[in-house]
């Protein structure tokens, strides 16, 4: 894959990561420049920025950085005919397929969070994707009708999806031939975890990792201070900031429904899907950003919370104390709500 490894680099120019999250601002050069990979990989932007790391060692780090991230895209991508995904849903049998422990335990997660969302977080809703134009297939040239919808339905469920651990390894299986299985709403998380965990085997205690709209960081920038990252303003003007936040070593993603959309019929139509209708949501709520332990976690709530809408998002996250920050459109202008939890993490907020 393609990437560009640069040093040094300025912390004001890092700009957007992806999505609606970036890294803030510094205010002075470093002595130490630090070290940024960047390139494309999934579909979207990664970026790895470390401090502290030996300029001997920076070549075979990048060398590891990409074959983490090809693993990876092997793995879960929906683009790729031949990857471990791609091949489970082709899959008409109900036999379980082996797959990776990594793998499993990103599956686990996405069924445990669609079962506390009540079905709102559903990677089994690739049909529905499909259907308008949202994943590998082409957009379609008028807007789905009720038929259509409902026999994508039939093919969603995550209750047709199994994940076995056995003495042999991983397996996941379906009940139902036609499932259609869709990570891509926790795959950015699931890569940006893995560099991290790379940073940590190669003894790297300062750094900012980030695939598409999720980011993990840990320790210090080249100055010495803790790294930030910025909340974009659901607009869209790209720096446009609406709260900047500590991460404390936690992971952070944003799922807002005011980036990625086309116009069909004279509609604006959202790439999330929500499973209980089988259409693109049009509620209020266009932005959801969770703070969490892993990126996983955090990519895997924030589209369960996207599909419920503010109220019931809102409801849920306090009852599950998620560190949350909801925004939302009112008219012309915008609303927020941050959970208390989230506060913990606040250095700043735009009025």
């Amino acid at each position: 894959m393609p990437f560009h490894l640069s040093f040094p680099f300025s912390p004001r120019t890092l700009g957007l990561l992806a999505g609606a999250l970036m890294l803030a601002g510094c205010d002075s050069p470093p002595d130490d420049p630090g070290m940024v990979i960047e390139g494309k990989i999934m579909g979207t932007l990664y970026r790895v920025s470390v401090a502290g790391v030996d300029q001997a060692a920076r070549p075979a780090l990048a060398r590891d950085i990409l074959a983490v991230l090809n693993r990876d895209d092997q793995e879960i991508s929906t683009y790729k005919p031949d990857s471990v995904l791609s091949r489970f849903n082709r899959y008409q049998g109900s036999e379980p397929q082996p797959i990776s422990a990594d793998m499993a335990d990103v599956v686990v997660t996405a069924l445990r969070v669609g079962t506390l969302t009540q079905g709102a977080m559903d990677i089994t809703v690739g049909p529905l994707v499909n259907l308008w134009g949202f994943g590998p297939d082409k957009q379609p040239v008028a807007t789905p009708d009720a038929a259509q919808i409902a026999a994508a339905r039939q093919k969603v469920g995550l209750s047709h999806l199994t994940v076995t651990a056995r003495a042999d390894g991983q397996w996941l299986q379906k009940d139902l031939p036609g499932l259609y299985v869709d990570l891509s709403t926790v795959g950015e998380g699931y890569a940006t975890d893995h560099l991290a965990r790379l940073m940590e085997q190669h003894g790297i205690s300062n750094y900012l990792v980030s695939v598409g709209g999720a980011v993990l960081s840990r320790g210090h920038n080249p100055q010495g201070r803790p790294w930030q990252v910025a909340i974009q303003k659901p607009t869209d003007r790209e720096n446009a900031v609406q709260a900047i936040v500590d991460l404390q070593g936690h992971g952070i993603s944003t799922s807002g429904s005011y980036r990625n959309y086309y116009e069909l019929d004279g509609k604006r139509l959202s790439h999330v899907i929500d499973p209980a209708t089988g259409r693109p949501i049009t509620h209020k709520l266009v932005s959801a950003t969770v703070i969490a332990p892993t990126a996983t976690l955090a990519d895997t709530w924030d589209t369960g919370l996207m599909v419920l809408g503010t109220a019931k998002a809102r409801a849920l996250a306090e009852q599950q104390q998620l560190a949350v920050y909801l925004i939302t459109r009112e008219g012309d202008h915008f609303t927020h709500y941050m959970s208390p939890q989230f506060k913990a993490f606040l250095v700043s907020e735009a009025k």
